[in-house]
């Protein structure tokens, strides 16, 4: 088990990417934290991967409060005895977006408070545990947005983009304390999320017209990578974004843009 005797924190853990990460690395042997804001789908997660013979634990979480995110490590330092691996899937796309000329702030301030800012808090409070005994990996999850835009959805690219940003300066920051940060950049996965901005045919085509392996990824896809990083097989790996997208970068095409 690649995991064995490791502890993890999982944020956004209660479905999609997150669920499936916190699946996996139970299975591999970690003891996880599951953390949301959805009180019956994180207890159900936690449950399920005890039933199966796994550690969890659920922490409700509100990762815009950092007084809450640190309560988050001191559960998982608490009742397993440290943290290993700090995973921030939590995070929050606008339903159908907005031109950028009529962007609320309202819209601006609650996707980058999650996405962007929520992510430092669980970043730094984790570093902060980690730094202690020398060691661990942090992994975010970014987006293959963050270097393919989308018009009308600012404030999500913007977010993902400032996710790469912030993965690249922890590296740089606690490479000489033995933490590693990298990030993971999905593409279109299908989960929940996914599914409020592909809900018509038209959508649906249009990402399977830019996604050469021509499929919505899985959960399951994204978290193999998220275990790698988090297993010592990456222990010479930081600072990296690893986009896990079909394909989509190497076909460099989005949509056409209006003219």
């Amino acid at each position: 088990m690649r995991l064995q005797g490791k502890v993890a924190i999982i944020t956004g853990a209660s479905k999609g990417i997150g669920r499936g990460c916190a699946k996996r690395f139970a299975a591999e042997g970690a003891a996880v934290v599951i953390a949301d804001v959805i009180d019956d789908q994180g207890t159900a997660v936690a449950a399920e991967i005890e039933s199966d013979g796994g550690r969890a634990l659920y922490k409700r979480t509100d990762i815009g409060d950092p007084q809450q995110v640190t309560a988050l490590v001191q559960a998982a330092v608490d009742t397993y005895g440290g943290l290993d691996v700090s995973l921030n899937c939590a995070g929050v796309i606008p339903i159908d977006g907005s031109d950028v000329l009529e962007t609320e702030e309202s819209e601006w301030d609650r996707v980058v408070g999650i996405n962007l800012k929520g992510a430092f808090f669980v970043c730094q409070a984790a570093a902060r545990e980690m730094v202690k005994r020398g060691a661990g990996s942090i992994i975010n999850i970014a987006s293959v947005t963050a270097v393919m835009a989308i018009g009308n959805q600012a404030a999500y690219v913007a977010s993902k983009a400032g996710v790469n940003g912030l993965t690249k300066s922890m590296a740089i920051g606690l490479a000489h304390r033995g933490v590693r940060v990298n990030a993971i950049g999905p593409g279109s996965i299908e989960t929940d999320m996914a599914a409020v901005v592909l809900s018509d045919e038209e959508s649906f085509a249009r990402v399977m017209s830019r996604t050469p392996l021509h499929r919505m990824g899985q959960p399951e896809d994204i978290a193999g990578t998220a275990l790698f990083l988090a297993s010592d097989d990456s222990s010479y790996i930081t600072g990296q974004t690893i986009y896990v997208e079909g394909g989509r970068l190497a076909l460099n095409h989005v949509m056409p843009s209006k003219a």
